[in-house]
């Protein structure tokens, strides 16, 4: 039975981390596979041209005769002089985006056309003469074909002009977010008829962080609830009930009815209970067969559970009514009156040694008496209620900054940063061997990619909020991390990289090492300089 009650989420800084190396839970998986598919699914080109008419695609239909591209074996990346400035007009448009307007004067497109016939008639080899020899212009444009040779001298006129179209934005746009809006086709009638050519194009840039109020992340006043189950003490002396329980045997109730302390082997099904008399639905959520229920975890499974089957008997089958309630996490269930039918197929009771010192080593080695066992069971919950609590506080003050930061998300980074989280989510199920090969291509599709995105919108834009918020932090108030931590983080990773054969970029490592880094010092920071209040709930 999968049910479930609550679930705490992990902060940005664990997150971000998780893609560093790969741990535990991600070390067994076969990587190449779903992370290529990921890959294809979800890194964008360098440059889009969001016609289909793309000139790369457009010219591999030339004659089988010619081979290569000229205007592709002539472009270089470097920014190449022009013969003439070009004219480029900025207008800012939503979303933090910059439309630039670029009109390239005949001069240049001249130029572009007799460096592109050049390298046609260095490659093409045309009946009648030798290689690399001067071909009559005309009867060169009739053999390659004039719509042909128009296409490339486009294409060389884009890569050529775009760097300088590109220069305003140096150090402003963001990676893999230039794209050329401008139809290809509607560029070549354009150098047609005018022999100068016009395109648009269309990048993301850095977006700004507003701050209401400015500087209020500045002397914060959170209060962060810990659930009860956080507590120390009472998870030391759960832990100490584990153990004891671990050490003990069961044995077959024959004579009675199930009661506390008991475990139960229990068929669970459920079905809804319709207001107006229709089928009542099933429901597999709440369904299990051969289910092992510890009736000291009564109330965690389903509030309400242990006493609505408590007498219970070997063999007997019994029905309630339960309505779910508002705050149950599985938000399809909430409110829902459903019809719960459990048969109990075994029963037994535990047959435990005393709590003594006698048994102190068995319940936590090198131990000799039950106070060391408690002592030591209490030190660790402690270090765990206090990392639990560190992490509930950074999550509250993430949440905080969110709630302060005005931010317009471009679009490119809102599909970067899901297709991240869509990426880790889809490792770490197949970490858990949860997926077959049918289910991990589907979930690796476009399609498959693109739903999570739109049904994720708000928590997506969450996390870059998040990020953003912590970077203009840093930034603000001039905090920093050695090299030599820089420079460990990033070895650590790689290590883990290589020790687990996958793929890695170590800039991209790099990056992602700088980005937890900044995180870590940002909420310790705010942690300092804030007013933190822990309440139990």
């Amino acid at each position: 039975m999968v049910l479930y009650g609550t679930a705490t989420a992990s902060t940005l800084l664990e997150f971000k981390a998780s893609l560093l190396s790969p741990c535990p839970s991600f070390g067994s998986r076969p990587v190449n596979p779903l992370i290529q598919a990921v890959k294809n699914t979800i890194f964008f080109p360098a440059i889009k041209h969001v016609s289909s008419n793309s000139p790369s695609q457009q010219f591999k239909k030339i004659s089988n005769t010619f081979v290569a591209s000229a205007s592709t074996a002539e472009v270089d990346t470097l920014v190449e002089k022009l013969p003439a400035d070009l004219n480029v007009t900025e207008t800012e448009e939503p979303n933090s985006r910059v439309r630039l307007s670029v009109e390239v004067p005949p001069v240049v497109c001249e130029d572009c056309y007799r460096r592109v016939i050049r390298e046609f008639m260095k490659k093409a080899k045309v009946p009648g003469f030798r290689p690399g020899k001067n071909v009559p212009e005309s009867i060169l444009i009739n053999y390659i074909g004039k719509q042909n040779i128009q296409k490339a001298i486009v294409e060389s006129i884009l890569k050529r002009t775009l760097p300088h179209a590109m220069s305003s934005m140096t150090g402003k746009a963001l990676e893999d977010s230039i794209r050329i809006v401008t139809k290809f086709s509607e560029m070549e009638n354009t150098y047609s008829s005018l022999n100068s050519l016009r395109y648009d194009i269309i990048v993301d840039v850095a977006p700004e962080v507003k701050w209401v109020p400015e500087y209020g992340y500045k002397n914060l006043k959170i209060v962060v609830e810990i659930d009860s189950e956080i507590d120390a003490k009472k998870a030391s002396e759960e832990e100490l009930r584990h153990r004891h329980k671990s050490l003990g045997s069961l044995r077959i109730v024959t004579d009675r009815g199930v009661k506390l302390g008991d475990v139960a082997v229990l068929d669970i099904s459920a079905t809804t209970i319709e207001a107006d008399d229709s089928d009542a639905k099933s429901i597999p959520s709440a369904e299990s067969r051969g289910f092992q229920f510890d009736t000291e975890d009564g109330d965690r499974i389903l509030p309400g559970f242990l006493e609505a089957i408590t007498g219970i008997q070997r063999g007997e089958t019994k029905t309630f009514q339960y309505v779910f309630p508002e705050s149950w996490a599985q938000e399809n269930l909430r409110g829902i009156e459903a019809k719960f039918t459990v048969e109990c197929k075994e029963l037994f009771y535990r047959d435990l040694p005393d709590l003594d010192d006698s048994i102190a080593d068995k319940l936590l080695p090198g131990c000799t008496t039950l106070e060391e066992v408690k002592k030591a069971l209490l030190e660790k919950c402690l270090e765990v209620e206090q990392t639990a609590k560190e992490q509930a506080a950074d999550n509250a003050i993430l949440d905080r900054l969110c709630k302060m930061v005005e931010v317009d998300i471009p679009r490119s980074l809102f599909e970067e940063q899901g297709r991240e989280l869509y990426g880790a989510q889809l490792l770490q199920m197949q970490a858990n061997r949860q997926l077959n090969d049918q289910q991990l291509a589907y979930l690796s599709s476009a399609k498959a990619v693109n739903e999570f995105l739109e049904n994720n919108k708000e928590n997506i834009n969450h996390v870059i909020k998040q990020n953003l918020a912590v970077g203009d932090i840093f930034k603000r108030e001039n905090l920093q991390f050695s090299t030599e931590e820089l420079v460990k983080e990033v070895k650590n990773s790689i290590a883990e990289f290589k020790r687990h054969n996958q793929e890695y970029d170590e800039e991209r490592v790099k990056e992602q090492v700088q980005e937890v880094l900044e995180g870590a010092e940002v909420l310790e920071w705010l942690r300092e300089n804030a007013e933190i209040q822990y309440t139990t709930r």
